[in-house]
């Protein structure tokens, strides 16, 4: 049987509730609509936010924003899918950059908003709260005017913006493009990245290796390419942040985060002394399970020796999570029915097809979508239940509206880690046969050391490459040491790094799109192990404080979101609980 024959049927997006395709004329009429209303907002408003504030009348003019900010985010969300699902197709890659473009252009005419709000004084922004239209947008104007030390005069935060498209939006445009035109021999077959990534989890060692030597050979050709998108991303963000005021390389992704440094200095911190626990005893019982003194590289996700093989079609990956999801609670499960139901879902694997996986939540006057490379191993499930979590959440934050309904990172990926943790604890239920049982086991404790310890590890390096960048460009050379010296530390001595794996840092796309991103998935992790030991203790009335939670979208700090559950990030034992149930996981194994 043909493997597409194995999975069934994969849907794909319907991407008509955005616009009927990339020529259809609504498109040309929203771009359109939107300069019209940019310019028309900057004539009404530009210099004249103080009057207003004290004429009761600011509340107006953030309306009007937000919803030019729902419209240009339906155009360029729509941009965005449409590039995701071919970003080697000329006509996608051209519409996209035509609309990155276009869209540029008309928030230049937006740019003076959130300068002139943030130049109002204290008492005079405080006294406009109260008038009770303007006071819903609170979480907005508060969050917004946590940005004024790090503001520039407007004609150079014009500039900023409008060579963002020929700065850091065209390197990252570069990297997306040059990445998904990539092929990789693997016994003469050229493959995409996404289905040779996914050899190294094939039952087959010399089929791992091969795959691992395909991947190093081809990102070995293109090392040159990567290292200059890296400095010259890396310069580019030292510039920013020069000009602004951030002293430390992550300060503006902890602002952007609304989390404070020490917060995540202490996660980092905790994990990494959690190192020889966690990663370094697990890849040594996994070394003695195969058999040898240390695993190749090739052989760190690897399935079991006695691990039982087999795919899973779509159909049951779909009824394990949306059965899951219904058992914690009926609602969660009929909000991801409607991903399958309405085509929100795209999850086939195709040449040029973005890597990996994402939910997109787009604006609050649509829906989100969810792309996926669906190939039927049991972690695709657990990504599916990842992504729907994403999707669940967003739905929920909608009502609050395109200014308040994102999410800072700090909780950005509670709701799919706990949507894995949900999956992941239904199908272990299920599970009698004692193979089968310590070959899910292991894969959970695998995919969450690749949660927190792998990102923790991912952090550090970017933290090591953007700090060493600010003395001169570093070599490939340079990168590849970094990198072999963040993941010996991490992985421990158990994993051996054959030839090749120095250049596996430049497949990873967060280090482009999102600089110190990673650090929110072991945030999500540690969090969600805290979260969901609160389930276990107390699960009356646990569900509705979570949707209230999920809920809150921006509109709430992440301290105050945890309060109800008995949780404080701030305190340096929080940790310690989330890293602690991974270690019960990892001793539970060790008596298998």
């Amino acid at each position: 049987m043909s493997k597409a024959a194995e999975l069934g049927p994969l849907p794909e997006w319907n991407l008509a509730d955005l616009y009927a395709g990339v020529d259809a004329p609504e498109v040309a009429a929203d771009l359109a609509r939107a300069d019209r209303d940019a310019r028309a907002f900057a004539d009404a408003y530009k210099g004249k936010l103080e009057t207003l504030a004290r004429e009761n009348r600011l509340a107006e003019a953030v309306e009007a924003y937000e919803a030019i900010d729902d419209l240009t985010g339906r155009i360029g969300s729509y941009a965005s899918l449409v590039y995701a699902t071919d970003t080697t197709d000329p006509k996608g890659a051209k519409f996209y950059g035509d609309v990155q473009e276009k869209l540029t252009d008309v928030w230049s005419h937006l740019l003076f908003f959130n300068l002139e709000l943030n130049r109002l004084d204290d008492g005079v922004v405080e006294a406009a709260l109260a008038d009770p239209r303007l006071a819903r947008y609170r979480p907005f104007i508060e969050d917004t005017r946590k940005e004024k030390p790090h503001q520039l005069e407007d004609r150079i935060e014009q500039l900023f913006h409008e060579k963002s498209v020929t700065g850091r939006g065209a390197w990252n445009r570069l990297f997306d493009e040059t990445m998904a035109g990539l092929r990789f021999d693997v016994n003469g077959e050229k493959l995409t990245l996404e289905p040779t990534l996914n050899l190294l989890q094939d039952g087959d060692g010399a089929v791992r290796k091969t795959g691992a030597d395909a991947l190093a050979a081809t990102f070995r050709a293109n090392v040159r390419t990567f290292t200059l998108i890296t400095n010259v991303l890396a310069k580019d963000k030292e510039i920013s942040d020069r000009w602004r005021g951030f002293a430390d390389v992550a300060d503006s992704r902890h602002l952007a985060n609304r989390v404070e440094g020490q917060v995540v200095d202490a996660l980092v911190s905790a994990v990494r002394a959690a190192y020889p626990r966690l990663s370094h005893r697990y890849y040594a019982l996994k070394a003695r399970w195969f058999g040898m003194d240390a695993l190749n590289h090739w052989d760190r996700n690897a399935p079991l020796p006695s691990a039982p093989t087999r795919t899973i079609p779509w159909d049951e990956a779909r009824e394990t999570v949306l059965g899951a999801y219904g058992g914690f609670a009926p609602r969660m499960a009929d909000i991801a029915r409607r991903f399958f139901d309405e085509r929100w879902i795209d999850a086939p694997t195709r040449p040029g097809k973005a890597p990996g996986a994402f939910a997109h939540p787009t604006v609050p006057s649509a829906h989100p979508y969810v792309l996926l490379n669906y190939l039927g191993r049991p972690r695709d499930v657990m990504t599916l239940a990842h992504e729907l979590g994403h999707g669940v959440h967003q739905v929920l934050a909608a009502p609050n509206g395109a200014l308040m309904a994102p999410t800072p990172l700090t909780l950005a990926e509670t709701a799919s880690v706990f949507g894995e943790m949900l999956t992941f604890r239904a199908m272990l239920a299920k599970t009698v046969d004692p193979a089968q049982r310590k070959a899910m086991l292991a894969g959970k404790v695998e995919d969450m050391l690749n949660t927190v310890v792998r990102q923790i590890a991912f952090y550090t390096f970017e933290r090591r490459v953007h700090e060493e960048r600010r003395g001169g460009e570093l070599t490939s050379d340079r990168l590849n040491a970094i990198w072999l010296e963040v993941q010996s530390e991490s992985l421990g001595p158990s994993i051996r790094f054959g030839d090749g794996y120095e250049v596996f840092w430049t497949y990873i796309p967060h280090f482009i799109h999102s600089p110190f991103y990673v650090y929110a998935y072991a945030f999500g992790d540690c969090l969600v192990n805290s979260l969901y030991a609160v389930y276990e203790n107390a699960a009356d009335g646990f569900a509705e404080r979570y949707f209230a939670l999920l809920s809150a979208g921006g509109a709430k700090p992440y301290g105050e979101l945890l309060a109800p559950f008995g949780l404080d990030a701030r305190d340096p034992a929080f940790w310690q609980t989330g890293l602690g149930l991974i270690e019960r996981m990892i001793a539970e194994l060790e008596t298998l």
